[in-house]
């Protein structure tokens, strides 16, 4: 496969060896390893890369790799970045086909054993060709799902030893038809912040009620108040989530203790920095007056954890154009709606330029969805995937004879 390279190549190739990838995600799918955990995963992503004859570094936070491929030539000077997380979720499997997690309370629940596999079979295309002008740098992600696996990447030198140029990132998308690509031109998901509110009041009898500064009663009125935030302070142009997902106080054995503390945990999601320290600052005010109206403290904790996930619109353009000419215009949407879910290749993309997309995965019906106990990757879109993937990468560096 030498030589120029059409844009309906790599898919081609990449369908002649699609049953390997099948059976290689399948066994990552019943072995599932959490965040920074994935030894195994890792080591098979190592092996496979280097039987490759790919130069692989590994221990680039923690348990991620990056593989490098040079092109056929190098005098353009450019490096383009593949990104693909490992990592599974804490969570019980209901499926039962062959391939089902062999691990009691894990989960590849959200497909990155997919992930894995089609950034594996963009390798597999692009050691044989070397169809380009530049270097690869794959990015195989620990811990995507909170715990930071792209920010210990980037702490441990991630873009000073692969300096990209570009950087590509995707994931599967259950509401898509299987194979549809999905992007736009700026946010794609949502920043996702955490926040803790702890009333402290002052415990006592829950039958002499007058007798305490009860922390339960002023959790209820900030739960009603916070809700208020995005509806009456966000202009109805923006968008916003609050969601109180947690509620702690007293103890249910404890039916007539009013306790001294309450404790609220949410989350914020958001797009524009002005409506994100917005929504922090009425989170503030609300804790501490309405608090203080009923007697009360409270505090607020507020952690930003991952940035919007924003493509910057040359590289999302051109995401849209090579997935165009491989897969017509009707399988591809321009303009997909934004998520408020989050993805800490937002991480990333704040260091280099680049553009996140999805790749339709379907069956979207009740408990298949992401994060779902009976999810499962559609195998039938590792081709695609891997394709586009290295179709950016023949694109973008392409052979000037």
């Amino acid at each position: 496969m030498e030589g120029s390279v059409g844009l309906r190549s790599p898919l081609e190739a990449i369908r002649r060896f699609h049953d390997e990838l099948t059976r290689l995600r399948r066994d990552l799918h019943a072995h599932p390893e959490l965040g920074f955990e994935e030894v195994r995963t890792s080591g098979i992503v190592a092996r496979s890369l280097e039987l490759l004859g790919i130069q692989v570094h590994r221990g680039i936070g923690k348990t991620g790799l990056v593989g490098v491929i040079r092109g056929r030539r190098c005098d353009s000077g450019r490096v383009i970045g593949l990104r693909a997380d490992m990592d599974a979720l804490p969570m019980a499997e209901a499926n039962t086909f062959g391939h089902r997690s062999t691990k009691p309370g894990l989960m590849h629940g959200c497909g990155h054993d997919g992930h894995t596999a089609i950034l594996l079979g963009a390798a597999r295309y692009l050691s044989a060709t070397r169809n380009f002008d530049g270097t690869v740098a794959l990015i195989f992600q620990p811990a995507e799902e909170g715990l930071g696996g792209a920010k210990a990447m980037i702490d441990d030198g991630l873009f000073d030893t692969f300096p990209v140029d570009a950087l590509y990132g995707f994931h599967n998308w259950p509401p898509l038809p299987a194979g549809r690509i999905g992007i736009n031109p700026g946010p794609m998901m949502a920043a996702a912040d955490r926040f803790e509110i702890v009333v402290e009041g002052r415990g006592g009898h829950g039958a002499h009620p007058y007798l305490t500064v009860d922390p339960v009663l002023v959790a209820g009125q900030l739960i009603t108040a916070t809700q208020s935030i995005v509806s009456r302070n966000v202009s109805p142009l923006d968008s916003a989530v609050v969601s109180i997902c947690s509620v702690q106080a007293g103890h249910p054995g404890a039916m007539s203790v009013i306790p001294r503390e309450a404790r609220l945990v949410g989350t914020v999601r958001t797009f524009r920095k002005t409506v994100q320290e917005l929504v922090e600052s009425r989170l503030r005010e609300l804790s501490a007056s309405i608090a203080g109206a009923f007697g009360a403290s409270a505090t607020l904790q507020y952690d930003r954890i991952y940035p919007a996930t924003i493509n910057t619109p040359a590289e999302a353009n051109f995401v849209a154009d090579v997935a165009t000419a491989m897969l017509g215009k009707e399988n591809v949407i321009r303009d997909l709606t934004p998520s408020m879910g989050s993805e800490d290749f937002s991480l990333m993309l704040q260091g280099r330029p680049g553009a996140y997309f999805r790749i339709g995965q379907g069956g979207a019906d009740a408990g298949r969805g992401l994060h779902g106990s009976s999810y499962d990757f559609n195998d039938e879109i590792i081709p695609v995937g891997a394709a586009l993937m290295a179709a950016l990468v023949e694109r973008g560096m392409p052979v000037v004879d």
